[in-house]
């Protein structure tokens, strides 16, 4: 058997890859979960609430995956879910209805992660479509920061010139960076001395879900889909890429279980790592593949130690001044837009209901209680219905 010394550099780039990957993750999109869980009614208190048991619960995930499998396993919260719902509106019932359609997308994750012909329908569903509604979506966050610098110049100038100097020169740091900056203008402002020190520990908050359905269709259902389509699915093609044969039927029950057990507590959603499982599971975590689960291992530590640090960044968020908040959010979805958008509108022969899809998921239109993003997705599927059964398939180009 081969030693490992305590000098191991593997080890050592594996340990760092983890830690990477976790601070990331948390500090460039945890403003999109506050923005998110605010949009859909929690109070302060239940939303430090959950983003205290998502962290926790993607740790845990992280840890035992990866130690399980040997491979790089990363969970994360879904950040496009955290996005649907900062675009959503707050449902008739109040947070307790958006509560249960959280339970909803986490029956159905575990539902999927059983039967498997659920899954192959969700494959089925047109990448551009389920992209178009995560870009239109996303646009109406992503304005926020220019808009944001218009009206407060001075907090919110700061913010986008530290993030745009990053994107050049260290472009993995460019929104952790803008949330330190964020941070200082804070600081600088003097809103931190409305903070009490109890203010400070984290808490869990019980808010007993209610079952409205209007809302399962208007958010559960969506947030399902979306999180299927531009997490767990990608999810799986991150790993595929560097060798590993992700353990998707398992981290759907896990990730499933875990989100309806964590709803009450504002568990709003997680699922197999994406947009930052590359760096644990690639040649940044060291050279040889085998060894690099570790680096999944630092990872779920990693989050862990972070979890009690919530009601403190929860906190922080509340106080901050006007706009500076919403500027961090949207600056860390602006990458995931562009992908988005050039994923929707890049295949010929769905661009056009890809187009009504997006333009749809973009007007924020609301019937019947039910928002957006639902009827976008309806949207785009007629236009295909309509346009595209049964009519001789596109010329080749």
């Amino acid at each position: 058997m081969k030693h490992h010394s305590s000098r191991d550099p593997q080890l050592g780039q594996s340990v760092v890859a983890g830690v990477i990957t976790a601070v990331v993750g948390f500090t460039s999109s945890f403003a999109v979960v506050l923005a998110g869980l605010d949009r859909v009614g929690a109070s302060p208190g239940d939303a430090a609430s959950g983003l205290l048991v998502v962290t926790t619960t993607m740790g845990l995930g992280c840890l035992l995956f990866s130690w399980r499998t040997r491979i790089p396993v990363t969970i994360a919260w879904s950040t496009p879910g955290a996005a649907l719902l900062a675009g959503a509106t707050v449902p008739d019932g109040g947070y307790a209805d958006a509560v249960g359609a959280f339970a909803l997308a986490g029956l159905l994750y575990v539902a999927t992660g059983l039967v498997r012909p659920l899954g192959d329908l969700v494959r089925r569903i047109p990448t551009s479509l389920a992209n178009a509604m995560l870009a239109g979506v996303l646009l109406t966050l992503c304005v926020q920061p220019f808009l944001a610098v218009v009206d407060e110049p001075g907090a919110v100038a700061p913010v986008l010139v530290v993030w745009l100097v990053l994107l050049r020169v260290a472009r993995r740091w460019a929104v952790p960076g803008a949330f330190a900056t964020a941070i200082v203008v804070i600081v600088a402002s003097g809103s931190l001395t409305e903070v009490a020190a109890g203010d400070l520990a984290p808490t869990l908050t019980w808010t007993t879900p209610a079952f409205d359905l209007a809302t399962m269709v208007a958010i559960g259902v969506p947030l399902y889909l979306v999180t299927m389509t531009s997490q767990n699915i990608p999810g799986v093609a991150v790993l595929g890429s560097f060798g590993y044969r992700a353990p998707l039927a398992p981290a759907l029950r896990y990730t499933g279980v875990a989100t309806v057990a964590t709803a009450p507590l504002g568990g709003f959603s997680i699922n197999l790592g994406a947009i930052t499982a590359a760096i644990s599971a690639g040649p940044t975590a060291g050279e040889d593949p085998a060894r690099r689960w570790v680096a999944g291992v630092s990872t779920g530590i990693t989050y862990m130690l972070l979890g009690p640090l919530t009601a403190l960044v929860t906190t922080v968020s509340a106080v901050a001044p006007a706009g500076v908040i919403a500027t961090v959010a949207g600056l860390a979805l602006i990458g995931t837009f562009g992908s988005a958008a050039a994923s929707a509108l890049g295949d010929e022969d769905f661009r056009e209901a890809a187009a009504v899809t997006f333009v749809v998921a973009a007007s924020g239109l609301t019937v019947a209680g039910v928002g957006a993003a639902f009827w976008a997705l309806l949207a785009g599927g007629v236009f295909l219905l309509v346009v595209r059964v049964g009519a001789a398939p596109p010329a080749s180009r």
